[in-house]
This record gives C-alpha cells, structure tokens and sequence, in this order.
C-alpha cells in the first residue's frame, strides 16, 4: 500500500507482521503456502510474525474470492479447526525464537466479547457504505445475476479490519501481508486505524498462486493439495511437485524453499540444460515435503515412488510395501477368483481399474505397455502369487495397481477376504 516508505520502514527496526488464516478446515492447503511463507521469511529476517486463526471471521465466511455464500460451520467444528491448523503452523513458523517468537492469535478471543450495539458504534459508524460497495469482494458478488451478497458475508470486512486495529494495539502490527484477493480487506483496516489512531499502517499482497496456464496451482483431481498427511499423503504431495510444468519450477523453489538464491540459479541451470531428467522438479519436491511433512514423511515419498518408477518389489517386505502405499486407494478382488486358472494379466488389468474393458487391455498390453512388477508382459501372461503375495500392475510409467493377497487367516475373518487392490 506505501512502495516508498514501507522498504526502509522495515529495515529501521524489528517490525511485527501478521496474516490471517480462516480454519474453514481441518487442514490448510497449498493455497495457504504463500502467506505462510512470507511470515517465515520476515521471522528469518529477524521481524515478529503473528499467525492470526479466525475462530471469529470463521464463523461468518469470507466473501472474497467466491461466487457463492460459504457454508457455515459449527462452533465445534471451527474450534477442532482452529486446533488442527494451530498445530500445522508450529511446522512452518519458530514460536521459541526469543525476541522474535512467531505468535499465534485467535481472533474469537476479543471479537466473541463485543456485543453486537458496541460493534455497531464504535466500528460500523467507520464504514461508509459507498465505500463498502467499491471493494472487488462486494461489487463482484453484487454483479452476478445468480448469487447475491448477505449482510453476514457484507460485514466480513469490518471483522477483518477490526482484527488488523486490535493487533496494533496490542502487539505494536502495523502491517498485514495477504493474497491479492485481500486487498478490500487490508485496506480497510488501514482506514480504519487512521480514524481510529491516526497512524499509518501497511499492507502488502502476493499474487495468488496460478500456473503458466492461469489456473490455480495446488488443485488435483480429487481436490485442494493439503498440508496434512492424512487427507493429501507424503507421496502423492511429493507426486504433485514432481510433475510440475517447467514454467513454474524457478518461482516456485523461490517462494516455498530456505535455498539460497544462488543455489536455486543453479539448480534452474542444469534442469533447463536436461528438462527430460526433472531436476528442478525433483529438488523442489524433496525440499517442499521435508518442510511440510518431515524427513520422515519426504523418506517414505521417495520410497514410494522409487518402488512405483522402477525399483524391484522383490526385496521389500509385505509389511514395508503395506507402509509405503497405505495411502492409495484399494479394492477387493475374493481369492477365489485366483483359485484353479486364476486371472489372466488383460482381466487383471480390467479388474484393477487399469482399463476401461479387455480391448483396451489387450491393446496396451500388446503395444508393451504392461508391467508386473515393473517388468513388462505379454498378454497372455499369468503371474503365480507364492510368498511373497504381491503383484505390482501397470501401464506405462503412470498408473500402477498393487495387489495383495490376504493371509489365510484373514479369509476366515471376512468371506469377502481374498485379494486387496490397493
């Protein structure tokens, strides 16, 4: 918001920063990533970083970005949020850090005090209304046919700005980084302490996160790319990197990795001299799941996709093999169907989802296209499960089915117990 001044504002002294961060879920998501990133770089930098949860603004939805009201959630739900999103911020942000510790706020702890009359008077007569309307968040909404703009999604923008006045007050803020569709937001709370106090306060905005082809990049198929292991897992988070295009690789190891800008020069050189070998790609998937997930979590990713992109099956243990692709999705095949012939390799593929009916099967499979374990097979193959149990099925480099056969033990617990394609 202040190009001239904020530069050597910041480098006078310390200064304390804050972003927001709505628990809409149990999770943030890659979405999320830039923000937090910008807080951690201004910690590294030796600035105070304030990590604001709206258990408050939670409640109301904000309207800014979206075509449509958002669902509102459960007091309950938004405190088990609240408590989860907590949790994940400790993995980004240093909150022992002596002078600059990170802090972690909740606005729900002064706005659930304020009685509605207060609100009204000693924040709402702030606002002008034609003001109001301006803001892309408000006018946006306003001019679809199909969806309108509630006064609880309206008064989104006094909450947020009030939150930006009680963090200066309190912790000294004076500037709020966000994504660009907060832009409405941050500046009225800027307004707002200039009624109120009469101070300058700053905002600065990033652009949102978006590939070369303007999409948003941290959507999958299945969804939004989370930050937690259990509902986006290690490897297919380390997956999504891995198959990034070329034309976001630079940027994106400058906005979400601690190398040094030499090193990342570096690394942009010798992948554009071999783009085919995914250097780049590979460098910022290792360094981006180590910091979301841990050594452990990045471990069990290149484990996974060593296994699943050319590493021999044969000397992983069942239960090892259990552990790296606990995460992929599974189904049952009865053992009995394997029981006397048992299935051929076009029937297999058929059955594991791998193609759509046995012409397609036959056809990749006789191009070369198939593999059990890695090696590839005629089409007329069959693959005798003895000790070790486990087939690895697929196509080409990209799709791959693990089956499993059940112990015999298992057959006795469940009639339905036999082979598990996962």
């Amino acid at each position: 918001t202040d190009d001239e001044h904020l530069p050597g504002w910041l480098l006078e002294s310390p200064r304390t920063v804050y972003a927001g961060f709505d628990p809409t879920a149990d999770s943030l998501h890659v979405g999320h990533l830039m923000a937090i990133m910008i807080l951690r770089r201004f910690q590294q930098a030796g600035h105070r970083p304030i990590a604001l949860l709206g258990g408050a603004t939670g409640m109301i939805g904000d309207p800014s970005g979206k075509s449509e009201e958002r669902k509102l959630l459960s007091v309950d739900v938004l405190r088990a949020n609240v408590e989860a999103v907590q949790r994940q911020l400790t993995r980004f942000l240093d909150f022992d850090a002596g002078d600059n510790a990170a802090v972690l706020v909740n606005n729900y702890d002064w706005m659930g005090k304020f009685g509605y009359l207060e609100f009204l008077r000693d924040v709402g007569k702030h606002f002008p209304v034609n003001v109001m309307l301006t803001k892309d968040s408000v006018r946006s909404r306003l001019e679809r046919t199909d969806s309108g703009l509630s006064y609880t999604e309206f008064s989104y923008m006094l909450l947020q700005a009030y939150d930006f006045v009680h963090l200066y007050e309190t912790y000294d803020c004076r500037l709020q980084v966000g994504g660009s569709d907060q832009w409405g937001n941050i500046t009225a709370g800027i307004d707002l302490a200039r009624r109120l106090h009469g101070v300058q306060l700053y905002g600065m905005t990033c652009p949102l996160l978006t590939k070369s082809d303007g999409t948003k990049m941290g959507k999958t198929e299945s969804g939004a790319l989370w930050l937690d292991a259990d509902k986006t897992s290690p490897y297919q988070f380390y997956q999504y990197w891995i198959n990034l295009e070329d034309a976001s690789v630079e940027r994106c190891l400058k906005f979400f990795t601690d190398l040094p800008v030499e090193e990342i020069d570096a690394v942009v050189q010798e992948h554009t001299q071999a783009p085919e070998k995914r250097l780049g790609q590979r460098r910022l998937a290792a360094e981006l799941t180590r910091l979301v997930h841990g050594d452990e979590g990045l471990t069990a990713a290149e484990r996974a996709t060593a296994v699943l992109f050319g590493a021999e099956i044969e000397n992983i243990s069942d239960k090892e093999l259990g552990q790296i692709f606990a995460d992929v999705p599974s189904t049952t095949i009865p053992k009995t169907e394997l029981d006397g012939e048992g299935l051929s390799i076009v029937d297999a593929f058929c059955r594991c989802g791998l193609a759509k009916n046995k012409s397609e099967a036959r056809r990749i499979v006789g191009q070369g296209g198939g593999y059990v374990n890695n090696r590839r097979v005629p089409s007329r193959s069959y693959v005798e499960l003895l000790e070790k149990d486990v087939v690895k099925f697929g196509f080409s480099s990209r799709e791959y089915v693990l089956l499993h056969e059940t112990s015999k033990d298992d057959d006795a617990d469940t009639a339905d117990a036999g082979v598990d394609m996962s």
